[in-house]
């Protein structure tokens, strides 16, 4: 996905996160601050809690947790705090933080420093993956551009973690920052009450810290101008698949889903579903999804899950059974591999849809795919074998008739079709398309 493909919004109050992106260069700080202003000189640095809780500022890693509450819950802890910037986006399908990251470093940037300073934190980390080389020196080049005006009284150092899906989790990110091997840890305790170097750390995705910023500026009322009053603000959303121009969005919180369709130009060909929230989402049929505000709630609600802002397109020529077997055989490698459902019950239920997708199931495959879903959940160290479980149950729900077909007269024409959804690793695997 190209920097060509991303549009600013038409809607007046937007862009914000975007206003200052350029399609041809980077924002410097020079550049930065003329689009944003100066980084604010809040006289109470602690205030700028009350002031993101009253914004109704949610995190935009995925969770959707209340982001003023996760702050007060770090700062209200004694001692030396860290803050911790998620940026290594694991998700596949997204884009949104590398955009941000590659684009408008600056604005991560302020968010950070802003937030350090609210909960008192000495120490501050933004982690990418440790094979986006290019992107870790030119974070480094923009904190070197701020260090040189000593526009940062917390220190920011740029961390690369392990490539893998399970490494973005946030007690992942603790314990390699730990010495660990960056894999998930069961919890108690939580970040926030023993993290980095056994002191309260503040984890937050970087779109969350860019939020931030700007709140910071502008003020609540501002943010709460776009949105709806119980999903205020705008949100980074990344459209793939069968869509007229895949790429990065801003839209505001509550936007029905064909909308979002909409702004990346509408279908480019018929479309039997989206899925909505990333490899830890959830299938829906158009005919559903279509008219769904884009709010955790309402996503939920309709069966689906919001995620970090991820919407594919299905095309109706497309196989879902034969995607979705795809991505979970990726998300079962990409395990932490710590635990029994992940050790056990991944790889089996990776095989199941294998053989319902690629091979015909005889009459059985279905079912040992309901089983093992139902198995795997909530049974994990982590949420890892939930989101896996969730992305299947939606599957075998939204193509009920599809997963019959296969189960009984063996693969669809659509297994044929080049695969849509974007897995690491594809072109090594030797799929059996039947």
């Amino acid at each position: 996905m190209t920097i060509a493909s991303i549009e600013q919004t038409r809607t007046p109050r937007l862009p914000r996160l975007l206003a200052g992106l350029s399609y041809y260069q980077v924002a410097d700080l020079a550049a930065h601050e003329r689009q944003y202003g100066p980084l604010p000189d809040l006289p109470r640095p602690a205030r700028l809690i009350d002031i993101v809780t009253a914004a109704g500022l949610t995190g935009r890693g995925g969770a959707g947790f209340p982001t003023g509450k996760k702050m007060r819950s770090v700062a209200d802890r004694s001692g030396r705090k860290v803050l911790v910037a998620n940026g290594c986006e694991g998700e596949p399908a997204s884009s949104k933080d590398r955009l941000l990251l590659t684009r408008l470093p600056h604005l991560v940037l302020d968010g950070i420093t802003l937030a350090a300073e609210a909960v008192g934190a000495t120490e501050a980390y933004l982690c990418v993956h440790h094979q986006e080389t290019e992107l870790i020196r030119h974070l480094q080049s923009a904190i070197a551009e701020r260090d040189g005006v000593h526009l940062d009284p917390v220190g920011i150092q740029v961390r690369g973690t392990p490539g893998r899906y399970v490494s973005s989790e946030q007690s992942s990110l603790v314990q390699y920052l730990n010495g660990g091997p960056g894999k998930p840890v069961f919890a108690p305790p939580r970040p926030h009450q023993r993290g980095v170097g056994g002191r309260p750390t503040l984890v937050h995705n970087v779109e969350t810290l860019a939020q931030i910023a700007l709140i910071a500026r502008y003020g609540e009322g501002w943010f709460r101008s776009a949105g709806l009053p119980s999903a205020p603000g705008s949100t980074l959303v990344t459209v793939s698949g069968a869509v007229a121009r895949p790429g990065v969005y801003e839209v505001e919180l509550g936007i029905p889903l064909g909308q979002v369709i909409a702004r990346a130009g509408g279908p480019a060909e018929p479309l039997q579903a989206l899925l909505v929230g990333g490899y830890f989402g959830a299938w829906l049929p158009a005919s559903v999804a279509w008219p769904v505000p884009m709010t955790h709630t309402s996503l939920k609600a309709a069966g689906g899950a919001m995620g970090a802002g991820m919407v594919i397109a299905l095309p109706a020529s497309s196989c879902a059974v034969a995607e979705t077997a795809r991505v979970v055989r990726y998300l079962a490698e990409e395990s932490a591999g710590q635990c029994g459902p992940c050790v056990f019950g991944l790889p089996a239920l990776a095989d199941a849809l294998g053989d319902l997708a690629f091979s015909g199931g005889r009459g059985d495959a279905a079912g040992r795919s309901a089983a093992l879903t139902n198995l795997v959940e909530r049974r994990g160290a982590c949420k890892h074998p939930d989101g896996v479980a969730q992305l299947t149950r939606s599957m075998l729900k939204a193509f009920a008739a599809d997963v019959q077909q296969h189960d009984t007269f063996g693969p669809c024409h659509g297994v044929r079709r080049s695969p849509l959804l974007p897995v690491p690793g594809d072109d090594e695997r030797d799929w059996d398309w039947g």
